[in-house]
């Protein structure tokens, strides 16, 4: 990968930063963490504590933000930076500190500040050599073989994308035993269940066995009943679940490596978390599933990972078209493992759960008011009135009859429910009594598009998959090249760009992280990543790119633009 493809002509703010586990070892409790700041150059510490060093803004150019080093010139003269190891940043240039925490650790010497975690900082690390530091920070991204992205744009927004999934790399740690990812180095920090195996989908291209510790790690958490948590850390973990994709993504893995190994060491854990989720997720007993919800009315259903739909507004027993969808397809996935791991029973087992939740789901959850599959809410005794971007979702596992899959792609054309300039919304453009520029109240989210696509796909509906794709790249690519980031999620109408896009009834970072788009965030890079291997594979593999010189003939201040 060239890295000059990572060179902008502006900075970008809420970029993060941070020491990459694929370099050495990470430190969940005391690991720096920081990000670029908005609107100008300036980089804030987030983890574990708070600074901010502030740069001329003056004749700002050649700025490179990669996600554990940059560089960049002012009139003032050239800045550049490196993580040295988890708990130190060494820059080297013009910059002034302001406010930082007794977390924090800031040693100068000269041009050089060296910017650390105030529990393990080693201020004689101010001498160590800045130029390897930079160079092994480069190293994995300049001798990545790629695939051709296509536009220039493209190629920027991968070689962004790719540096992102980098740093979002920890190491192992307490109970995690594997090398493990993150939705964003900052604020979540921890494993999520299925993020981790949209992260491994993604990264199944350029590295296969990581791919397999990204999924491996997730089952360090798991319980002695088959369980496994939907947010874990070193320390520990939650007490719900989400959604059941492990099957599935081990499956995606494969493709990419054959290892019939790691399958069998898989499979029984793989069973058991299935049938945790069939044994205590049907509440009533008719054989459909719900989620757990919760009091938070900004996060009724975290399990679902659909925290804040409308769908769980006043639901207390939901058989979710989601949960069912995702819950046939893993058993459809393991029915494949069975028979190939040489255990036919098991694998009719499977295959016939598969059969009873696919028909369960078109006798009950297909609405032929709307044509379009639905929630049925228990408790009311009604199908529920919201229209979501889940009821794509029987597409994955062929519940779907090719008559329904031929309506769906017709919602995905009609501009009344899910036909927006940006499919696929979250809920439906006409639902204007639950439709809302908040999350998963409207918004596009892209690993819901990626599931979409391929349940077309899965029909022979190549069309509607393939456009879906292009829709989807070509908005994330436009947002990278203005904002230099990857979304959490996107505005289905165009209207307003993910920076002001609510997140959980309000558009305040400045009151909470989490009450903003989350910046650089992980499935959207990695799937990113996926579709474009997925179309470069008819245009073969890039060989690494040409060396880019670390240490350019230092310029005069005339002489920046």
């Amino acid at each position: 990968m060239d890295l000059a493809s990572l060179q902008r002509t502006s900075w970008a703010g809420g970029r993060l930063l941070a020491f990459s586990g694929l370099d050495g070892a990470t430190r969940y409790d005391i690991g720096l963490v920081a990000r670029t700041a908005a609107g100008a150059p300036a980089i804030e510490v987030m983890l574990p504590g708070e600074a901010r060093l502030e740069f001329p803004a003056a004749g700002l150019a050649e700025v490179t933000l990669a996600g554990d080093w940059f560089s960049f010139f002012t009139t003032a003269g050239r800045v550049r930076g490196a993580f040295l190891d988890a708990c130190h940043l060494l820059l080297d240039g013009p910059c002034e500190l302001r406010g930082a925490s007794p977390a924090v650790a800031v040693q100068t010497a000269g041009s050089r500040t060296l910017v650390g975690s105030a529990t393990a900082f080693d201020s004689e690390r101010i001498g160590a050599d800045l130029e390897a530091a930079l160079a092994a920070r480069q190293r994995w991204l300049r001798e990545l073989p790629v695939p051709d992205a296509g536009s220039a744009a493209a190629r920027r927004t991968l070689a962004l994308a790719l540096s992102v999934m980098k740093v979002q790399c920890c190491t192992p740690e307490g109970r995690m035993r594997h090398r493990w990812t993150t939705p964003d180095r900052w604020p979540h920090r921890g494993m999520w269940l299925w993020d981790s195996v949209f992260h491994a989908i993604g990264w199944r291209h350029f590295d296969p066995a990581l791919a397999r510790e990204m999924i491996d790690a997730v089952f360090d958490h798991q319980a002695a009943d088959g369980r496994i948590p939907h947010a874990m850390t070193p320390a520990g973990a939650s007490e719900i679940t989400q959604p059941p994709v492990l099957a599935f993504g081990v499956q995606q893995v494969l493709d990419a490596e054959p290892r019939p190994d790691w399958l069998a060491a898989l499979y029984p854990r793989l069973a058991a978390y299935v049938q945790w989720d069939l044994a205590n997720r049907d509440t009533d007993g008719a054989g459909l599933a719900e989620w757990f919800i919760e009091g938070n009315p900004m996060c009724r259903s975290g399990e679902s990972g659909m925290d804040n739909s409308p769908r769980f507004d006043t639901a207390t027993q939901l058989d979710a078209v989601d949960f069912n969808s995702f819950l046939a397809l893993e058993c459809e996935t393991l029915a494949g493992f069975a028979r190939q791991l040489g255990r036919p029973a098991e694998a009719r087992n499977w295959e016939e759960r598969h059969a009873v939740l696919c028909r369960l789901i078109r006798e009950r959850l297909w609405s032929e008011a709307h044509r379009f599959f639905v929630d049925y809410d228990v408790t009311a005794g009604a199908p529920s009135p919201v229209l979501a971007s889940s009821g794509f979702l029987p597409l994955i596992c062929g519940a779907a009859t090719p008559e329904q899959a031929q309506e769906l792609a017709r919602h995905l054309a009609d501009p009344a429910t899910f036909g927006t300039p940006l499919p696929v919304p979250s809920v439906a453009a006409g639902d204007t009594a639950h439709y809302a520029k908040d999350m998963w109240r409207g918004p596009v989210w892209v690993n819901l598009n990626w599931l979409i696509a391929m349940g077309f796909e899965r029909y022979g509906l190549a069309a509607a998959a393939a456009g879906l794709r292009a829709r989807t790249r070509a908005e994330i690519e436009r947002c990278c090249e203005r904002y230099g980031t990857f979304f959490e999620f996107y505005d289905d109408r165009g209207e307003v760009e993910p920076p002001r896009l609510l997140r959980k009834g309000r558009c305040a970072p400045e009151v909470s992280p989490y009450l903003q788009v989350v910046h650089d965030y992980g499935w959207t890079t990695t799937l990113y990543a996926d579709l474009v291997c997925r179309e470069g594979k008819n245009r073969g593999m890039c060989q690494p790119g040409p060396e880019v010189g670390l240490c350019p003939k230092p310029r005069s201040r005339n002489s920046v633009p």
